[in-house]
């Protein structure tokens, strides 16, 4: 269902992002061409320096972990219970399609659908997935 062409040089998997999830004006993935991307994603400067080095994820980089992803990881952590940095090591560790994988087992509802990351929910049954409490997330079973 994901595919190694979804994980964004920072670690995170667009299948899951709200953005490409979306109907209208979707983004197909930090991956993809410019022109299908919002103007935050193209002038996305971890992209931007993973590119420029050559690196194709950011753990391959030796500033890794650096501020910009440590930023990032940061509020992702803390909005979405996600962590970009544990999802570069997981790949490092356990390669791309175990990865993928786990990610699967995450974020695929029982009806087929994805959950997605910035909303908690299905966005094929509605199916709440995650909620928001005091700015933690809590899974629902």
């Amino acid at each position: 269902m994901f595919t190694a062409e979804l994980i964004a040089p920072c670690g995170a998997n667009c299948g899951i992002c709200m953005a490409f999830l979306r109907t209208n004006n979707r983004c197909l993935g930090c991956r993809s061409h410019d022109s299908s991307k919002p103007k935050a994603c193209v002038q996305c400067r971890i992209k931007t320096c993973c590119e420029e080095k050559g690196y194709a994820l950011c753990y391959q980089c030796d500033r890794f972990p650096c501020p910009l992803i440590i930023h990032l990881d940061k509020r992702y952590r803390l909005n979405y219970s996600y962590s970009m940095i544990e999802c570069l090591l997981d790949i490092q560790k356990n390669g791309i399609d175990n990865h993928l994988l786990n990610c699967e087992k995450k974020y695929v509802c029982d009806c087929g659908g994805i959950i997605c990351v910035h909303r908690g929910y299905c966005t094929n049954c509605g199916k709440i997935r995650y909620i928001n409490v005091s700015n933690s997330r809590k899974q629902i079973k």
